[in-house]
């Protein structure tokens, strides 16, 4: 993923969150005002989004080097890409 990339992505993901936590009214002023990246990062407690995707794509590629011998893709895509404990 190259830097631009990632730029793009974090300008998309605070765009999300900030039309998710809405517009706050200022403590001074009263007038309402759109939330700062700072804000929204502190109302949102999970990790970066950048960080998640990174960390997926790195385990995606983990999966797509074992090789079908081990099957673990296969079992992975005939659940929808859900986990499952085991039990039937």
């Amino acid at each position: 993923m190259t830097m631009r990339e990632e730029r793009k992505l974090r300008v998309f993901g605070n765009m999300v969150l900030k039309r998710k936590f809405g517009p706050r009214r200022d403590e001074v002023t009263g007038e309402w005002r759109r939330l700062h990246n700072e804000e929204v990062n502190d109302l949102y407690s999970s990790p970066n989004i950048v960080r998640v995707i990174k960390s997926r794509m790195r385990w995606a590629g983990h999966v797509a080097r074992m090789g079908e011998e081990r099957g673990c893709i296969g079992s992975w895509w005939e659940t929808g890409g859900k986990e499952t404990t085991g039990e039937t």
